[in-house]
């Protein structure tokens, strides 16, 4: 049997049976629904895409996969030039994976290596040098990462995440310190931990699955200059922010992070941890100690790498920005002025509008209330939100709010 994600086993009710999928609407046997979620914030060109599904066919016409270990092929290599040139500075190596949560296990691994093969080779040259200032040598091991935080279910990922609501069954472990969305908050970090802050790990602008919880980008600046000023590696999680979701491209177009994480939205069942010059060089060296010894098996699988080029020549063509911008133009205007005494909060940013309820007995029904609406909704805690594909028409977009409103509006 199938053993679901996020749910008791015992208790779930039943899952809704696609047939088909076309543009932003799934089928099951006996309802056509909106999807307003992008299955889990991915799917941003909508489904059976006439271009992606004729990518992925040809490619499949050649070989469906080959490892990177010792091979390489045409798909990886164009993809890898591809970002190199989509994203900004010098975010330049990209290692390839097969999911955002070990993208982000790819990125902690990187930042905690970085700073042992810099001790090593501090090492050796104090040695070569006869120098003897072992004080100055420290191995930093310390994360810093924020309140409420998800950057996924792999063990590392967990560790940095800080939602007990996916991993109470897991110890918190020291070496991580978790601080809110405040720049006094983060300005003390630093002050008190910076000679043990190996790197600082955020999901930039948007916190996704720990609240769709909005921060404002003068926050991430400051961690950039306080990130340069003591030598801290900054890390982007953008596996769900990434390719518009806030209502920039990147948030890395704002401020530069050390390493970027994406995944999601470059389709394909695909994540790649993308590293700047900077961390890249402490890596490669005459050393085989300091390689970065990781290997996913999918790990720039080619029909993955075909999809995510084809999706991002598509995101740059039908400028989705502009589609973007309309998504959230009109989430605004349909919601912004939505109350009702058990709202809390809505918020809206780019492409995602959440509705944050006082009690989350409040949304107990709504899945279900929606889907015989013809919307598909997967509201969770106390968050009623829709991430929509970018595709999306006005028409379904507000028929996505009218329906959350009208389960207030209903008594």
């Amino acid at each position: 049997m199938i053993w679901y994600p996020y749910e008791q086993m015992k208790t779930m009710k039943a899952p809704y049976k696609i047939e088909d999928a076309n543009g932003v609407y799934l089928y099951t046997k006996d309802q056509k629904l909106i999807d307003s979620v992008s299955s889990w914030w991915c799917m941003i060109h909508g489904y059976k895409h006439p271009e992606l599904t004729a990518a992925i066919q040809e490619q499949a016409g050649k070989f469906c996969h080959v490892m990177l270990g010792g091979l390489t092929h045409d798909p990886v290599q164009k993809l890898s030039a591809k970002l190199e040139e989509f994203l900004p500075g010098d975010l330049n190596y990209c290692f390839f994976s097969d999911s955002g949560s070990v993208g982000v296990e790819v990125a902690l691994k990187m930042a905690l290596q970085y700073n042992t093969n810099r001790l090593d080779d501090r090492r050796l040259v104090m040695q070569l040098d006869n120098a003897h200032h072992g004080s100055e040598l420290k191995k930093r091991t310390m994360v810093l990462a924020l309140e409420h935080a998800y950057h996924g279910d792999t063990f590392k990922a967990m560790e940095v995440g800080d939602d007990e609501d996916y991993h109470f069954a897991f110890d918190k472990k020291e070496g991580v310190v978790h601080i809110p969305t405040e720049i006094p908050a983060l300005e003390e970090a630093f002050a008190k931990y910076h000679d043990r802050l190996n790197c600082f790990i955020v999901e930039p602008l948007l916190q996704g699955a720990g609240g769709m919880r909005m921060y404002d980008i003068s926050f991430l600046k400051r961690a950039r200059e306080l990130c340069d000023e003591y030598d801290v590696l900054l890390i982007f999680d953008e596996v769900a922010t990434g390719f518009g979701r806030t209502g920039h491209r990147f948030v890395a177009d704002l401020v530069l992070p050390d390493i970027l994480v994406l995944g999601k939205a470059l389709t394909g069942g695909h994540a790649v941890t993308v590293a700047n010059e900077k961390v890249f060089r402490a890596f490669y060296s005459d050393n085989d100690r300091h390689a970065l010894m990781h290997g996913p098996t999918f790990m720039g699988n080619a029909l993955a790498c075909a999809a995510a080029l084809k999706g991002i020549e598509i995101f740059e063509r039908e400028d989705y920005m502009s589609k973007i911008a309309r998504i959230e133009a009109i989430s605004k205007r349909e919601m912004l002025g939505f109350t009702d005494p058990r709202i809390r909060e809505v918020r809206v940013m780019g492409g995602c509008t959440c509705g944050e309820v006082d009690d989350e007995a409040t949304l107990e029904g709504f899945q279900q209330f929606a889907y015989d609406r013809g919307v598909f909704s997967r509201p969770f805690l106390k968050y009623m939100y829709s991430m929509v594909p970018y595709v999306i028409g006005e028409e379904e977009l507000v028929r996505i709010f009218d329906v959350m409103k009208e389960w207030f509006r209903r008594g």
